[in-house]
Order: C-alpha cells, then sequence, then structure tokens
C-alpha cells in the first residue's frame, strides 16, 4: 500500500473587517434577518389544514438560516460580538443561536456586561460548559459572575490543580485592580541557561501567549529575577547567558494596585506587557497592553454615562427598564432647573422693567457652564491618568482663574458688543463682561472642586458632576447678572 504524506489541518483565520465593512455587514444581517421575518409571517397565515406544505416550509424556513449562518461563519469574534449589541433583542438571539459553536467564548468576553447575560439565558448547560471549558482561568474568572453556579462549580472539574487555583486567584480580586485584569499566560525561564536553550523550549510551544514581547526570568522560588526582550534573544549570540543579557531594571506591577496604575504606566512607558508580582516578589501574572485598552475604552465609556448621569444600558432594553435607569438624575435636574428659575424669578421687576435682560442672561449662563464643563473633563481625565488629587486643588484652582479669566475677557468683549447693539445701552454691556467673567470662573473652579470633592468622599467623581455644574451656573450666573442689573441699572 502507498503510503501518502500527512497533509497539514489547514487553519481559519476569522476575518477581521474594518469600520466601513462591518456597518455593511451589519446591514445585510439586518436584511436577511427581515427576510426571515416576512417568510414567517407568510407561513403563519396559511391555514391550519395544509399539512403537505410543511415540510416546504420547513426547507425553506431551514435554507433562510443556513444563508445567514454561512454568512456569520468567517468573521471575528469581536465582530460578531458588535454586531450582537447593534440588534434588538429578538434579533440578537435569532444571530446568536447562528453563530458557530466555538467561538462562544470568546465572543462572551467580548460583548458588554449586559449582552452576556442575555446571551448566557439563552443558552443551555451543555452550550455553556462548551463555551467556558476552553477558556483560560482569567478569562473564566471574567464570566464567573454571569455564569449559574452550577456551571462554574462543572468548569472547575475540568481544570487542572495550577488552573484551579489560578481561577480562585482571579476571582479573589476586586474589580477595578491590577489582579482582576492579569493573565497567567506568559513565559518562564531560569537565569542559567543559554538563549540556544531558551529558543529550543520555545520551539516546543504549541503556541506563544498573545503579546510576548519579553521572558520572564525566575529562580527556583518563582521570584522574578529580570526579563529579556525577544529582541535581544533574536540578536544576541545564541551561546550567550540569560544571566548577562536579562534587564533588572524593569517595571511591574502588584495585584491589589488600582488598573489606573496599569494603564498611566502603559501610556507613560510605551509598554506591551508588565509583570504582576506578589509582596515577597513571586511571579503571578502579567497585564498587556491588549488589558489595559479595554481597561481604557470602560472607564471612558463610564465617564461619558456618568458625567450625564447615567448608567450602563442596552439601547435596545426595555423602556421599563430605560425609564429606571434614566429617570434619578433627570429629577435631580428637574429640582435643579426649577431652583435656578425661582432665582430669575425673584428679579421681575428688573427683567420687567429691561426686558431686554431675559434674553442676554441665558448667554451668561450658558457661557459659564461651557467653561465649567471644559475643567470639569480635563479634572476628571487627569484624575482618572492618577495626575492630580486633593492636594493639587489650590494650584488647579489658581490656574483655572487665571486661564479663565484671560479666556473670559475676550468672550465678554464680545458679548457685551453683541448686548451694546441689541440694547444701544453701555451699561447693559459694562454688567454683560462683569457677569460672564465672574460665572465663567465660577464655573471653572466648580470644575476642578466638584469631582475632588466627589472623591474624597469616595463617590464616583464622574457621575452626575456635569448636572451639578450646570445648575451651579445656571442659579448663580441668572443671580450674578441680574442682581448686577438690578444694582447698576435701575
Amino acid at each position: 500500500m502507498t503510503e501518502h504524506t500527512p497533509i497539514a489541518e489547514s487553519v481559519t483565520i476569522p476575518k477581521r473587517l474594518d469600520n466601513e465593512e462591518i456597518q455593511m455587514t451589519l446591514e445585510h444581517i439586518r436584511t436577511l434577518l427581515k427576510k426571515q421575518e416576512h417568510l414567517q409571517e407568510l407561513l403563519q397565515r396559511k391555514e391550519d389544514g395544509e399539512a403537505e406544505n410543511e415540510l416546504l416550509d420547513e426547507l425553506i424556513t431551514q435554507q433562510q438560516s443556513t444563508e445567514l449562518e454561512d454568512y456569520l461563519l468567517p468573521l471575528h469574534p469581536a465582530d460578531i460580538a458588535f454586531i450582537l449589541e447593534a440588534l434588538p433583542q429578538d434579533e440578537r438571539l435569532q444571530v446568536w443561536e447562528l453563530v458557530n459553536s466555538k467561538y462562544d467564548g470568546d465572543i462572551l468576553l467580548e460583548v458588554d456586561d449586559w449582552i452576556r447575560e442575555d446571551l448566557i439565558s439563552a443558552m443551555n448547560r451543555e452550550d455553556l460548559i462548551a463555551a467556558t471549558e476552553t477558556l483560560d482561568a482569567d478569562e473564566l474568572a471574567d464570566l464567573v459572575p454571569d455564569l449559574p453556579a452550577e456551571i462554574v462549580a462543572e468548569v472547575q472539574k475540568g481544570l487542572t490543580e495550577r488552573e484551579r487555583g489560578q481561577l480562585l486567584a482571579a476571582m479573589g480580586y476586586e474589580e477595578g485592580t491590577v489582579g482582576a485584569i492579569m493573565d497567567f499566560e506568559m513565559v518562564r525561564v531560569r537565569e542559567d541557561i543559554t538563549l540556544e536553550v531558551v529558543l529550543r523550549y520555545l520551539r516546543r510551544l504549541e503556541y506563544m501567549p498573545d503579546h510576548t514581547d519579553q521572558l520572564f526570568i525566575i529562580d527556583r522560588q518563582e521570584h522574578l529575577l529580570g526579563v529579556l526582550s525577544i529582541a535581544d534573544l533574536l540578536i544576541n549570540d545564541p551561546e550567550s547567558n540569560v544571566k548577562d543579557l536579562m534587564k533588572t531594571d524593569f517595571f511591574s506591577l502588584t495585584p491589589d494596585e488600582e488598573d489606573t496604575a496599569a494603564t498611566s504606566a502603559f501610556e507613560r512607558y510605551d509598554l506591551v506587557s508588565a509583570p504582576v508580582i506578589d509582596e515577597e516578589n513571586r511571579l503571578i501574572g502579567r497585564v498587556t497592553i491588549n488589558d489595559v485598552i479595554d481597561v481604557m475604552q470602560e472607564d471612558s465609556q463610564e465617564q461619558e454615562l456618568a458625567r450625564a448621569g447615567l448608567a450602563e444600558e442596552d439601547m435596545f432594553a426595555s423602556i421599563e427598564q430605560a425609564v429606571r435607569n434614566r429617570t434619578p438624575w433627570l429629577l435631580v435636574n428637574l429640582c435643579t432647573a426649577s431652583t435656578a428659575s425661582f432665582i430669575a424669578a425673584q428679579f421681575e421687576g428688573t427683567v420687567g422693567q429691561i426686558v431686554i435682560l431675559a434674553f442676554l442672561m441665558s448667554i451668561v449662563a450658558g457661557i459659564g457652564g461651557n467653561s465649567g464643563n471644559q475643567t470639569l473633563t480635563l479634572v476628571i481625565r487627569a484624575m482618572a491618568m492618577g495626575r492630580i488629587n486633593s492636594k493639587s486643588t489650590v494650584t488647579m484652582l489658581k490656574r483655572e482663574a487665571w486661564v479663565t479669566f484671560l479666556v473670559g475677557l475676550i468672550g465678554s468683549l464680545l458679548a457685551s458688543f453683541f448686548a451694546w447693539l441689541v440694547s444701544g445701552s453701555y451699561k447693559i454691556a459694562l454688567v454683560m463682561v462683569v457677569a460672564m467673567i465672574c460665572n465663567m470662573i465660577i464655573g471653572a473652579s466648580l470644575g476642578v472642586l466638584i469631582p475632588l470633592i466627589r472623591q474624597r468622599f469616595e463617590k464616583d467623581p464622574a457621575v452626575g458632576s456635569s448636572v451639578l455644574l450646570t445648575f451651579a451656573t445656571d442659579a448663580l450666573g441668572f443671580f450674578i447678572f441680574l442682581g448686577l442689573a438690578t444694582v447698576f441699572l435701575l
């Protein structure tokens, strides 16, 4: 019998899409879903007695599902996650049923938390176990809060003792810490071997952990001695010793540090990966640029929502859920707006005599709010990056006061010229200048103080800050402008 040389099994690499392609793909999937919906409507209109067409109906429906399934097959899990997040719940679950099951775990890691809960609730026990048993311990730890307890217990049975220990360790760190985002896959080598031995060791590995830019040098007790970059490994003489080439002035993290410490360090030092060590200098994990980007993206999204007083929300969530999410801070905003209106109402006599003030006071309030929001955004971002804290308050206040005064002086002169044109009164123009500068300085000062005060009381600096700032600049803007007008114009 002739022996045939085995042919290596081809590996299908999921296709990655750019922004334009992902939008086109999303539209095509929506079109396919619409076709399925129309088909279901036609089938439901048929009379129950048409039993002879049941087989044909089933074949047509199956063909439509197969077309969509084939279209999803080559897509990258991250792109499928994006598509799922962009679809209403019923369509999302339709697509989820047709996704290649080998990507289930990766997709669950990619989607936002509220989408993940939806997808997990639609999966049966066998599918959940299959989706999670291929994940690493650190990845599994990310899913554990959303998984049923019996599934977690079942998956743990299939882990090695080392993997089980890693999972329990990862679950033990609080969200928002380095330990919660670190992974355990990394390459460790000893210092008393040559580069040739290291290269032979690497060739025997089935795969290299993602974002491996350096190897970690440890002793027999797992203490971290240094790091060896891949570049140094490749360009130096294979007979060289690891000990002679490793770097001992490396940057490291501890698991209990806030994850913002990692994001700041990666940005500052242009890192790709960094080791995580315990109190005894033992290597327990590493953080990669991939983990850091996820943290930065989540923090950015949370801050954008928090400034408006919103929590994370599925765009296609039920109306009831959306109302519960948005109502609290809207009620706060209503109260603050009512307060500002009440203050303005106290100057009814002034506005009644000089009607043009009613049009100009909104400019004063709006400019003050804009100035404050600029400062607020800078301060919250600087706090997130660890660049300022409560000790910097006085310095920040002085700086923002001067910057705002100079900017306000330029802006108020333009606004006063407009006020003079529409009113014909230089006194109104002067009141406009003083009121604008005062309100802008107040807005900038509050833009510094509000997030720092909230942080002092261990509250999220971004939550509702914009709402509180708008209240202050509106109320004080009306009071200052109309108060000055009452004193100097009447």
